[in-house]
């Protein structure tokens, strides 16, 4: 988990508590970029008071604030076993395997079909593809 992602969970606990951070990333030298859920939906008041709670962060960065939307981004074991069942697609810091034929990738698509504290698992269309969080650059849904 970056850095970034750590502040914004820890000042948001306290601020905004029912509010989920699914993603912070800092987008070239100057932005961040954030992707936040909540039980009632996400609404502009949510993304104005999120906005006003990360004064730290405004200090260095510029603050995007936004929801998940349709491909939403997963990035903590809870949401893949969330998601159980769904495509979801898992690109990888370093090519892989993809399955028979020998063929690397970095990008792996296909069923959710397990979520360990250490893993996901995905029915992709080369076969069974168990990746490690570790080795997890970025990952998110995709629409069906």
């Amino acid at each position: 988990m970056s850095s970034i992602q750590e502040e914004v969970e820890a000042t948001l606990a306290t601020a905004e508590p029912d509010v989920e951070v699914l993603l912070a990333e800092v987008v070239g030298r100057s932005t961040v970029r954030l992707f936040i859920d909540h039980p009632a939906g996400v609404t502009l008041d949510l993304c104005e008071r999120v906005t006003h709670a990360l004064g730290s962060v405004r200090e260095h960065y510029a603050l995007e604030v936004s929801s998940p939307g349709l491909e939403r981004p997963l990035t903590k074991p809870d949401h893949f076993r969330r998601f159980l069942g769904r495509r979801a697609r898992v690109r990888t810091w370093q090519a892989r395997d993809a399955g028979p034929g020998g063929r690397r990738t970095k990008s792996f698509t296909g069923e959710l079909i397990g979520a360990t504290d250490s893993e996901v698992t995905l029915a992709a269309d080369s076969g069974l593809i168990a990746i490690p969080y570790a080795d997890i650059h970025r990952s998110n849904l995709v629409e069906e």
